[in-house]
C-alpha cells in the first residue's frame, strides 16, 4: 500500500479543484466522491472522502469554539 503522507498531501490546485466539485456534486450526488476524485485528479474517492470529513471536523471545532481566533496586529497602514 503506498505511504498516506505523500497522498495526503493537497496543493492549492487541488483544493480549489475540490471546493469546486464539492459545490457541483451535492451529498444527493451517486458516487459523489468518486467524482469529486475525479474532478480533483491525483486522489483516490477515499482520499477526498477523508478530506472532506477533516474539513468538517475542523469547522466544527473553529465553530464551538475551540479554536481561537489569531491576534492579527494592526498594520499601522495608511488609510
Amino acid at each position: 500500500m503506498a505511504s498516506s503522507s505523500l497522498s495526503s498531501s493537497w496543493t492549492p490546485k487541488q483544493n480549489k479543484l475540490f471546493e469546486t466539485a464539492l459545490a457541483k456534486y451535492d451529498k444527493e450526488t451517486p458516487d459523489r466522491w468518486h467524482n469529486v476524485a475525479r474532478a480533483v485528479g491525483g486522489k483516490s474517492a477515499e482520499e477526498v472522502k477523508r478530506h472532506y470529513e477533516r474539513l468538517v471536523e475542523d469547522i466544527r471545532q473553529i465553530e464551538s469554539g475551540h479554536v481561537p481566533f489569531p491576534s492579527y496586529r494592526s498594520s499601522g497602514g495608511r488609510g
